[in-house]
This record gives structure tokens, C-alpha cells and sequence, in this order.
């Protein structure tokens, strides 16, 4: 049986600002890096194999953190673009709240967590989906298969795509998923790919079984 850890980066300065960041390639605050290390300590019983991030800097800021907690010096983890986060589009580096304003309750939600909600110039949940699971499927789940333990270190939309499919979440309640900034979902799943166990390791080190 292998662990399958999923973090999403801390808080970064666009978080902070209450901006939408898609690949902006910005950096955590402090508070950001505070959360990165609880991460790792949520973790602690867990020994890592494998890493896997996208190819943004919070993400990699994020494992640097959880590396120094976990003493895991000599892991070198993979990158990929596939697991970068939702591309925003025309909404990228705008104030989500001064966006909300504009368009009305209805329409920020769509755009915020709908299934397929299109947006010009980006990319919509279906489409990260599209990307993140056939990496999962050929870079991860041999790993889990073989009883190692893998972290992945990704982002808001592209964690809530591969929640969605690790758990099959129908198209229209995944816009009741929410991960937060240095939230940790921990699976476990046997060597025929099957979720057997799940815990969700809050921020404040509290942890809540489902």
C-alpha cells in the first residue's frame, strides 16, 4: 500500500492580495512559508519517496520548507507543466472581490468553480483535468503501485481536477471542493489503485477523518 500526499503551496503574495494568480510565477509570504512547514510537520509519520510540483516557484518554495521539517535532502523532486496551476486568462492578476463586483454572485462562482465554465484566453477545471490526470496516471500511479509514497505539491484548481477524479466527483458538486492555502489530503491506496483510507490534515495541525 502507498501514501499519495497532496499540498497545496502555501499562502503567496497574489493570495495575499486577494488576486487571481493562474501562472503568474509569484512568491509565498511569510505566513506562506509558516504553512509550507506545518505541512511538512502534518506529514512527519509519513516517509517520501517521490515528489512531484509544477514548474511554478511556490510550489517549489513550498517543498523547500517541507524538505527542511522532513529532513528529506537528497530527494530531488519531478517537475511538469501538467500539474501547474488553471490558467486564468483575462482574469489573471485582477482582484477576485473587485471581480465579483463587476459580474454579480452567479457569474463569479461560475468562473471561480464551475466544471467547464469557459474564460478567454485560459483554460477551464475540465481542461487542467485533461492535463493532470494522464500525468498522475503515467508518472504517479506506478509509483503508488509499487508501495511507494508520493507527494505532490500543486496548486488550488489543479489539486480540486485530481481530487475529482481520485474520488469521482460528479461534474456538478466539484464546485463544492475547496483546498486551501497548505491543506494536506492523504490517501491511501492499494496496489490495484483503490482509495482504502483518507484523512485531511487541516493548516492547524488538526486532523479531520473522513
Amino acid at each position: 500500500m502507498g501514501y499519495l500526499v497532496l499540498v497545496r503551496h502555501g499562502k503567496s503574495e497574489y493570495n495575499k492580495l486577494g488576486l487571481w494568480t493562474g501562472k503568474t510565477d509569484v512568491s509565498l509570504v511569510d505566513d506562506g512559508r509558516k504553512e509550507a512547514a506545518l505541512a511538512g510537520e502534518r506529514i512527519c509519520d509519513i516517509e517520501i519517496h517521490s515528489v512531484h510540483m509544477s514548474m511554478l516557484r511556490r510550489t517549489h518554495e513550498t517543498f523547500e520548507e517541507m524538505r527542511a521539517v522532513l529532513q528529506m535532502s537528497i530527494l530531488e523532486p519531478k517537475r511538469h507543466q501538467a500539474l501547474d496551476e488553471r490558467d486564468y486568462g483575462v482574469y489573471t492578476g485582477k482582484n477576485k472581490w473587485e471581480v465579483k463586483e463587476e459580474v454579480g454572485e452567479e457569474a463569479f462562482q461560475r468562473i471561480r468553480r464551475n466544471w467547464d465554465e469557459p474564460i478567454k484566453d485560459g483554460e477551464t477545471l475540465k481542461d487542467v483535468h485533461d492535463r493532470v490526470v494522464p500525468y498522475f496516471k503515467k508518472h504517479i500511479y506506478p509509483e503508488l503501485k509499487n508501495e511507494r509514497n508520493v507527494l505532490v505539491i500543486s496548486h488550488g484548481n489543479t489539486l480540486r481536477a485530481l481530487v475529482k477524479y481520485l474520488e469521482d466527483i460528479a461534474p456538478q458538486h466539484i464546485g463544492e471542493l475547496e483546498i486551501g492555502t497548505g491543506e494536506v489530503y492523504c490517501y491511501e491506496i492499494d496496489r490495484y489503485g483503490v482509495i482504502v483510507g483518507k484523512e485531511i490534515r487541516l493548516w492547524n495541525t488538526e486532523k479531520l477523518s473522513v
